[in-house]
């Protein structure tokens, strides 16, 4: 028997609609939903390779409580339901003894996270927390301070622009399938594309306009482009006048940072620079400065990603076609989104500060909704601002994606319980003292996507296959673990179809009505608001701006001053990481066919640096730096600025029964430092600095 079943993938976070070809009961096909534009059948690797996933040995079979110690991998399978009695007693015996707040919960972010955030609500505490802060928090604070909305409310009309200018942002590798698509799209009839970096990635072969930055200077390119942008009047002067507050502070601070000036700070030519600013202003506002998806590189990473939504405001590309825009809801068109449980249920109010501080003078402004992650070690080991004693983390591992992992894994001998909900062997997982396994995204259906944007649609991962082994779906094991700690009641439902059932209820939309084509969409036309009076930014001026109420009110600038990055010399250079078509963060590695195919990491480093250090192709070297150090391959190359090195984050994974990439490669977070931007919450991935040398 053959069925076509419309679902979502999850082998990374882009979630693209896929179709799945399943017969007798077995996944034989996945594929791009061929109902929905941009995607035609399209697939990533990485969504290939749900398949592999799915039918992973490797993967996670039955629940698991920890024997031995933390880290020495002796489990013993248990129930569902010793396991769930295990986890409600052991909440228990800790909140009895030091408060709700003593839990944290961290996730990357999903279809089911208004359930765990429901939970943690419901127990009292709030420490919740995501891996967007990790990856994008403090472009969230930059788009706040600018437009009143977070970065996940703006989106970019990649199919219409006539300019991308992309900084780093390795679109190619990333991949959002749809995106691409719609970007090859625009490339094809004529756009251009402008890629920064100081290494020659995928998406830098495939630009009209490449610049090997010198890395940690981007920043003094903006400021540079904004100079000439003001000093030519090559802005969009109406759109300005009308939408932008702050116009002459930003033309009175940017008059010294000459193209000249950045020059000398970025390696880039003055002519060049110039060249860029004159070339996108003549096809304004279809002009798109991509303000990046993971902005987490440097302690002033929210001032970097505030000028690149700067010079799209100058181009007058806010809320215009082929730039970017503000994603509209159901609202737009008089008609409702699906439920979210944690803001339709009844919860008890929360007093405790949360355990990074967010809300407080220590961090003001990051997003309380994803917090700040990297305190998370200070916070347990330092008890500030209170005794954290137990952490649930679900699709979420702290220690391959918090900077200086071994800081973190000595702070969590402070926990009493450490609970991971996965599909596979994390090295959280690895640590835990209980593993529930949760089922693949082809084995359940799930909260309904709300996706909203310039035509607001909704859509829906449904099941394809029966759960192979004793999984279950993330949103039934938080209820079977609030029901352990007398907290049930706040999760009215029994099944995955009645949390559905329920969400859908004042949509006007039934599950049935998502079989044809996988989503359901509330118009037909793109909404665009009116550029002469009717865009609604949620600022107090009404307005961009440049001049920030949101900073300066907490006593932090608009407009600080560039500082200048350090020079390197000898086996000194700049770490920076980055990721690969073929894998997603630090999920994949395990993958049986994505490993094959990239198995491990290597350190880039630049021919002339490495010949001065005798280091050649495939030398094992030794990457230090002040907190951790490892060995890896060297890869020697032109395509990489001196100054810096690069590696594929998410490799040198501890778990044993993850046997494809145990010990292979070297982890990212081993070495970085944890450095954070104090105004945006994210952490500085590229402030580490390390040393080189080959190992004899």
């Amino acid at each position: 028997m053959e069925k076509e079943v419309y679902s979502l993938c999850f082998m990374c976070s882009v979630r693209c609609p896929i179709k799945v070809l399943v017969k007798d009961g077995q996944v034989q096909w996945i594929e791009g939903n061929p109902h929905v534009p941009g995607m035609e059948g399209s697939l990533c690797p990485r969504g290939a390779a749900g398949i592999s996933l799915l039918y992973d040995r490797e993967r996670l079979q039955s629940p698991l409580i920890r024997e031995g110690a933390r880290g020495e991998g002796k489990w013993r399978k248990a129930s569902w339901n010793e396991a769930l009695d295990y986890v409600g007693e052991k909440l228990n015996g800790i909140m009895d003894e030091y408060g709700p707040q003593s839990v944290v919960f961290g996730e990357r972010a999903n279809l089911a996270s208004p359930i765990s955030k429901t939970f943690m609500k419901a127990i009292g505490s709030p420490n919740y927390f995501s891996h967007d802060a990790l990856c994008k928090g403090s472009v969230n604070t930059a788009c706040r301070s600018l437009f009143g909305y977070t970065d996940a409310q703006v989106g970019i009309d990649y199919k219409n622009t006539r300019h991308i200018v992309l900084y780093g942002r390795n679109i190619f590798e990333a991949i959002s399938v749809k995106e691409v698509n719609n970007l090859m799209d625009a490339l094809s009839a004529g756009a251009k594309m402008t890629y920064i970096d100081p290494r020659v990635s995928i998406t830098a072969t495939k630009a009209n306009r490449y610049w090997m930055i010198r890395p940690g200077t981007d920043l003094a390119l903006n400021y540079a482009l904004m100079h000439v942008i003001l000093d030519q009047r090559l802005y969009d002067a109406a759109y300005v006048e009308r939408w932008v507050h702050g116009l002459s502070e930003l033309q009175d601070f940017v008059r010294p940072y000459t193209p000249e000036w950045a020059e000398q700070e970025t390696g880039i030519p003055a002519s060049e620079i110039e060249a860029l600013a004159r070339e996108v202003s003549k096809v304004k506002p279809a002009v798109i400065f991509h303000y990046g998806y993971r902005g987490a590189h440097h302690e002033y990473e929210v001032y970097l990603r505030r000028s690149i939504l700067m010079l799209n405001a100058l181009m007058g590309s806010v809320e215009a076609k082929g730039g970017i825009f503000f994603k509209k809801g159901p609202g737009a068109l008089g008609k409702k989104p699906a439920l979210k449980l944690n803001e339709q249920v009844a919860l008890p109010k929360i007093e405790a500060i949360r355990f990074d501080k967010v809300g407080t003078p220590d961090f003001p402004l990051p997003d309380p909704a994803h917090g700040v992650p990297q305190i998370l070690a200070h916070a347990i080991s330092q008890e500030d601002p209170y005794p954290i004693k137990a952490m649930i983390v679900n699709r979420l591992d702290p220690l391959k994606s918090i900077p200086d992992s071994n800081g973190l894994k000595k702070a969590m001998e402070k926990l009493d319980l450490i609970v991971t909900i996965d599909v596979n062997y994390s090295d959280i997982a690895w640590y835990s003292d209980v593993i529930l396994p949760e089922s693949t995204y082809l084995e359940r259906t799930d909260c309904v996507q709300q996706a909203n944007g310039l035509k607001p649609q909704m859509f829906l991962r449904k099941q394809a296959v029966a759960p192979r082994y004793d999984t279950r779906e993330a949103a039934i094991i938080m209820k079977q673990i609030a029901e352990r700690i007398g907290l049930g009641h706040h999760f009215p439902y029994e099944t995955m179809d009645e949390l559905v059932d329920w969400q859908l209820a004042p949509t006007g939309f039934t599950q049935k009505d998502f079989d044809a084509k996988g989503f359901v969409a509330y118009g037909k036309d793109q909404i665009f608001w009116d550029r002469k009076d009717g865009i609604q930014f949620k600022t107090p001026s009404g307005k961009i701006e440049f001049k920030s109420s949101l900073l300066e009110n907490v006593g932090f600038s608009s407009f600080p001053a560039y500082k200048p990055a350090p020079e390197l010399s000898d086996n000194r250079f700049r770490l920076t990481v980055g990721r690969v078509a073929l894998h997603t963060h630090v999920s994949t590695q395990n993958n049986p066919y994505l490993n094959e195919l990239f198995p491990e990491n290597v350190l880039w480093i630049n021919s002339g640096r490495a010949k001065a250090l005798g280091i050649q192709k495939d030398d094992m070297v030794e990457v230090a730096s002040s907190c951790g150090s490892g060995a890896i391959k060297a890869f020697v190359t032109d395509l990489i600025h001196p100054d810096a090195v690069f590696m594929v984050h998410g490799f040198g994974h501890e778990a044993k029964l993850s046997t494809r990439t145990y010990n292979k490669g070297l982890s990212d977070s081993v070495l970085q430092e944890n450095i954070t931007d104090r105004v945006g919450g994210s952490p500085a991935l590229h402030d580490t600095f390390v040393t080189v040398k080959r190992v004899q």
